[in-house]
């Protein structure tokens, strides 16, 4: 799919309100739960051709949550496109929000064979389907890893997440990307990662300094096989934390790759994230090819539907 044909992000305006969609075209699903209330909530509007970019964005903002809006496809080859906005603006990629409209769809009949190709603002995503499982799989592209070098940075991060340096893990601050990029910070204990409480106001002004769309902080649990906890705070979504966030998990794969966390023969490894919220949430990550880290990865885990009240 040529740049030509995807849409562009584009400012959209706060005060626009939402006109409902068709009938029987909203939904909501809770994707990656791992216990009673966890998961990340998704609304997901099928056939949402018809709504402009401020309706859409308002209606992200009516619930509060990414939301991915289904549309038909602009080349014949794909399956679907998928347009994504929070409540301030419109996302190139939600990973969590891509497996709801899947399992979505799968579950509606809409989506009957093994694969499908997603046309996204971050490019094309696959995606397939195991029927032994019942599960769905979606595609990240290969990460790229930077470390962070500058102490400034380093000392503006603890003051954001009001920690001390002895806070930190010795694997080092990392940026790490797949879609997006996420700032990889990790920290010592599961314990004190779930004690952080940021400065949340400063973590908009904090991204920008680090070329970051979210503070990743992170804790390893086991190693064999690999499980770390993380938060998530992104940088401007209209809400201070994410319960799961599947892009991060992605970016996370490659950054223990970098960290040399994965073990001989490894090609994965599990996300638990929201359980400081009261949220518990499992991500799965899995490397599309073992003996290829360029190849990408994917991102997969539970999805049910659930209730949703709107916060607007």
């Amino acid at each position: 799919m040529s740049v030509e044909n995807v849409p562009s992000l584009l400012p959209h305006s706060p005060n626009a309100t939402s006109r409902l969609p068709p009938h029987g075209g909203m939904h909501f699903v809770r994707v990656f739960p791992a216990g009673q209330g966890g998961g990340n909530p998704a609304p997901v509007v099928l056939d949402a051709d018809s709504l402009s970019a401020d309706e859409m964005m308002a209606i992200a903002a009516r619930y509060g949550h990414e939301s991915a809006f289904v549309c038909a496809p602009r080349d014949t080859g794909s399956t679907y496109r998928l347009r994504f906005f929070v409540p301030r603006h419109e996302m190139e990629m939600c990973g969590h929000a891509t497996l709801g409209a899947l399992w979505l769809l799968r579950r509606l009949g809409r989506w009957t064979s093994r694969v499908a190709t997603l046309e996204t603002l971050s490019g094309i995503v696959d995606a397939r389907f195991d029927e032994s499982t019942q599960s769905i799989e979606v595609s990240q592209p290969k990460g790229i890893v930077q470390s962070i070098e500058d102490a400034r940075l380093h000392a503006a991060i603890c003051d954001v997440l009001r920690i001390d340096a002895d806070d930190l893990d010795a694997l080092g601050i990392v940026n790490a990307t797949t879609s997006r990029t996420k700032t990889l910070i990790p920290i010592r204990s599961v314990q004190r990662l779930h004690a952080l409480t940021p400065s949340f106001e400063k973590v908009q002004a904090l991204c920008d300094q680090l070329e970051s769309t979210g503070l990743y902080p992170f804790a390893v649990e086991r190693t064999q096989p690999l499980e770390v906890h993380a938060r998530q705070f992104p940088r401007s979504s209209g809400y201070p934390e994410d319960a799961a966030t599947g892009i991060a998990a992605a970016a996370t794969l490659y950054g223990a790759l970098h960290y040399g966390l994965l073990a001989h023969g490894a090609s994965g490894m599990t996300v638990h994230q929201g359980y400081a919220m009261g949220k518990p949430s499992s991500i799965r990550v899995e490397m599309r090819d073992p003996d290829n880290a360029d190849a990408g990865c994917w991102i997969s885990g539970a999805v049910e539907s659930m209730m949703l009240e709107p916060q607007q």
